[in-house]
């Protein structure tokens, strides 16, 4: 966390620029293989063959919403693992995602095989253009486990501190795609089946790369037992990736939506099915180019925003949200004029298939695109929330504008035709601009409001140098166990750290005392998983598990909650302890203790004991409460100082016995 302290002092335009164009040519870079591939099918084929590969397309983003499901998420534990110094577990991590990775390829090969023109046609495939989506199809599925593979180490390459190597292998692939293209198309007249050659040559060049990095990773090393399943430690990882998923499934839903649409409302129009179906697949890919443009100044920015949070330099948050928001109006408004001026240079670069497809591309072009400055404004609104932190806000926000598209692509046409389907998408981004307005004008407020009370310096508590054990105590809620703690901790004449820890990392870190103790808090049980997941709660927890640690390192204590246990598996000297007793006298504790009714107090253990669970659960990959993960379980109902007692006699007896 000490190396990232810089995120709070250099100027922030700088380091807006240093961390967000990497990831813009990263992410444009990334979809090069598909728009380049519909631009040569598009001038050497025809406009049946952009529908055509645009029947694959879901498939393809199925399989890349998979591969950035265990790739984003084995690299965001990557970082974790760096952050604690936990780097024996790295391995088996890349291991376990790049074999899942692969499995799930074979899955997605094993049924679009078997069902076959089934599957194309329920996904958009029309008479004309079945054939040709079914030649390329065959192709491009041969090669997903590895293209899968090559995606997933992309992400691990990137977090292992090489995102020029990972930049570079995409990039090669990309330019042999490219090549490939016209070669395979023109020369060799291969027709379509060539493009589709050209795309998984890149694509195997470019898993070559990246499996070769591996055997010049910096901080793992791969072996065999790194591919032993670990389902404990995927779901870790899954739980890292989630949000990865879900945005590569909305692009899913919402193509097949479109595709079938085109096909029944463009049949029954003058166009025909296919025209429709050509035209979206070609809007869609500059639709794609500036939206991943606004996704790379967002998503580069994420480091940046959320230490500033988290350290309470809420000038710095704004600033940041000002810039990010001022950069993409900027591109967006730029592309918006280019769009409506010249429509037609952008349809011709795809091909332009006669008059009848010209007019109706650039005239949907005009309509689909025509805000897509509301569309990308929305979209790194929801990343700039999930960078600090609030997930129950980002996740619904980040699908909203996707929800609004396709409930009004399935309304718009009945009134409007085949061309209402792209009235959807202005009409949709008027609606998600809306409410994200209102979402980012009470943060904008609650961020002017918000004082940091920076007390630090003086609750640090002195570090002891007396030497001998150190107890950790995890509890139920309504146990009493921060009581017996604390009791404990003065019987033995050592000090105990509760509050004082998160002192003690903010006080390393930079982070605020507030930040760091909302950490297991009851407050974000609606998404905690996805809560946990974000970078600037990841950097909150590495910096407390570090003060943990210089803790447990300058002496003998007591250490109360935290998964402090978990955190100090590894120290030479430590007794784990579990307090735990029965509901209901943990809910007659909680009413005496706090003057709740019963009925409050009931629930306030639900929220508790919930948000513990998840919390250590998500940073150890063990079940809370599990007696396998403790020296000693008390049932604290027994008496406060009986409990005390006890543990006091198991650590004399344990320090006795060794």
């Amino acid at each position: 966390m000490e190396n990232n302290q810089y995120l709070g002092t250099e100027r922030v335009g700088k380091l807006l620029g240093k961390f967000a164009i990497p990831c813009i040519f990263s992410l444009i870079i990334s979809c090069l293989y598909n728009i380049v591939d519909q631009i040569f099918v598009g001038n050497g084929i025809g406009y049946l063959g952009n529908a055509a590969t645009g029947v694959i397309f879901p498939i393809t983003v199925v399989g890349w919403g998979m591969s950035l499901f265990f790739g984003d998420g084995a690299a965001a534990h990557l970082s974790v693992a760096l952050g604690r110094n936990e780097t024996k577990s790295i391995h088996r991590g890349v291991g376990n995602a790049a074999l899942c990775s692969f499995l799930s390829g074979v899955v997605i090969i094993a049924v679009s095989y078997f069902c076959g023109d089934s599957l194309l046609r329920l996904i958009g495939a029309t008479d004309a253009n079945l054939v040709m989506a079914h030649e390329y199809g065959f192709i491009i599925y041969a090669m997903m486990p590895l293209a899968m593979v090559q995606n997933t180490l992309a992400s691990i390459i990137r977090a292992d501190g090489s995102p020029r190597y990972a930049m570079g292998a995409m990039l090669v692939g990309a330019v042999i795609n490219i090549i490939g293209d016209p070669v395979a198309i023109f020369v060799l007249q291969m027709g379509i089946k060539g493009a589709a050659y050209a795309t998984i040559l890149g694509q195997f060049v470019s898993f070559i790369l990246c499996v070769a990095y591996l055997a010049k990773s910096k901080t793992f090393r791969i072996s065999a037992g790194s591919f032993r399943l670990d389902f404990a430690l995927l779901r870790h990882i899954m739980a890292l990736g989630t949000s990865s998923l879900l945005t590569q499934l909305s692009i899913v839903v919402i193509t097949v939506i479109n595709n079938i649409l085109l096909v029944r409302y463009g049949a029954a129009s003058v166009y025909g099915a296919d025209i429709p179906l050509a035209a979206f697949v070609v809007i869609m890919k500059l639709f794609q180019i500036v939206l991943n443009i606004a996704i790379g100044i967002a998503a580069g920015a994420q480091p940046i925003v959320g230490y500033n949070y988290g350290a309470g330099k809420y000038g710095r948050v704004k600033e940041l949200l000002k810039l990010i928001v001022g950069w993409t109006v900027l591109v967006c408004l730029v592309c918006t004029v280019l769009f409506e001026a010249i429509p037609q240079v952008f349809i011709r670069m795809f091909g332009a298939d006669g008059e009848l497809y010209t007019q109706f591309a650039v005239g949907c072009l005009r309509i689909y695109l025509s805000l897509i400055v509301f569309t990308c404004v929305q979209k790194v609104c929801a990343i700039f929330l999930q960078s600090i932190g609030h997930a129950k806000a980002a996740a619904p926000l980040s699908v909203l504008r996707d929800v609004f598209l396709i409930v009004l692509s399935l309304i718009v046409p009945a009134f409007l035709g085949v061309t209402g389907i792209f009235w959807a998408a202005p009409a949709a981004d008027i609606l998600a601009i809306a409410i994200t307005a209102v979402v980012m004008a009470r943060l904008w407020q609650q961020l002017g409001q918000a004082q940091v009370s920076n007390v630090t310096e003086s609750v640090l508590p002195e570090f002891p140098s007396k030497e001998g054990v150190v107890v950790t105590i995890s509890r139920e809620h309504g146990s009493a166990g921060k009581r017996i703690g604390q009791l404990v901790a003065k019987q033995m004449g050592i000090p105990c750290y509760y509050k004082e820890m998160i002192a003690v990392a903010a006080h390393e870190s930079g982070l605020t005392e507030a930040f760091i103790s909302n950490l297991n808090s009851d407050e974000n049980a609606v998404m905690r998983e996805l809560y946990l997941s974000t970078s600037a709660v990841q950097d909150a927890i590495t910096a407390q598990d570090q003060a943990i640690r210089k803790i447990a390192d300058a002496g003998s204590c007591v250490i109360v909650g935290r998964s402090a246990d978990y955190v100090l598996r590894n120290h030479k000297n430590i007794v784990r302890i579990f307090i735990t007793a029965p509901k209901a006298y943990r809910i007659q504790k909680v009413m005496e203790m706090y003057g709740d009714s019963r009925e409050q107090a009931e629930k306030s253990i639900e929220r508790s004991d919930a948000a513990r669970k998840a919390y250590y659960e998500s940073i150890t990959n063990k079940r809370w409460g599990d007696s396998h993960n403790y020296e000693l379980c008390v049932d604290s109902s027994i008496g406060v100082e009986e409990s005390v007692n006890l543990i006091l006699d198991y650590v004399k007896d344990r320090n006795h016995n060794s």
